[in-house]
Parts: C-alpha cells; structure tokens; sequence
C-alpha cells in the first residue's frame, strides 16, 4: 500500500508541476518575445521569468525521484 501511494504522489508531483510549468512557460515566452523586439536590451531580463517556469517542472521531477527512491 505506501509503495503504491509513493509512485501517486510522485506521479502527482510530476504531474502537475510540469502543467503549471507549462502554463507560466505559456504565458511568458510571448511576452519575452514581445519585449526583446521591442528593445533587444531586455532579453536578458525577458528570459529569467520563462526559466523560472521552466524551474517549476524541475522541481516537480525533483521530489518525484526523491519520493521513489529515498524510502
């Protein structure tokens, strides 16, 4: 049974951290894009918020393996 509702919680956290990475990553690669042709000065600041979203689904991968194998 905890075998079990190890790998659910670990295909939760996998889950749902990559859709909510996916949704941030969604919303501000747009924007990136937008404010790099407007002044391409701003791409490095533009750039930082899609990786932060990008970190979300990382660190969603990361307590999913801790989930499986730290028992």
């Amino acid at each position: 049974m905890a075998d079990g509702l190890a790998y659910i919680g670990a295909a939760l956290a996998t889950g749902l951290s990559c859709i909510g990475g996916g949704i941030a990553v969604g919303n501000a690669a747009p924007a990136a894009i937008g404010a790099t042709s407007e002044d391409p000065k701003a791409f490095g600041k533009a750039i930082i918020f899609v990786v932060l979203g990008e970190g979300i689904a990382i660190y969603g991968m990361l307590v999913s393996i801790l989930l499986i194998f730290a028992r």
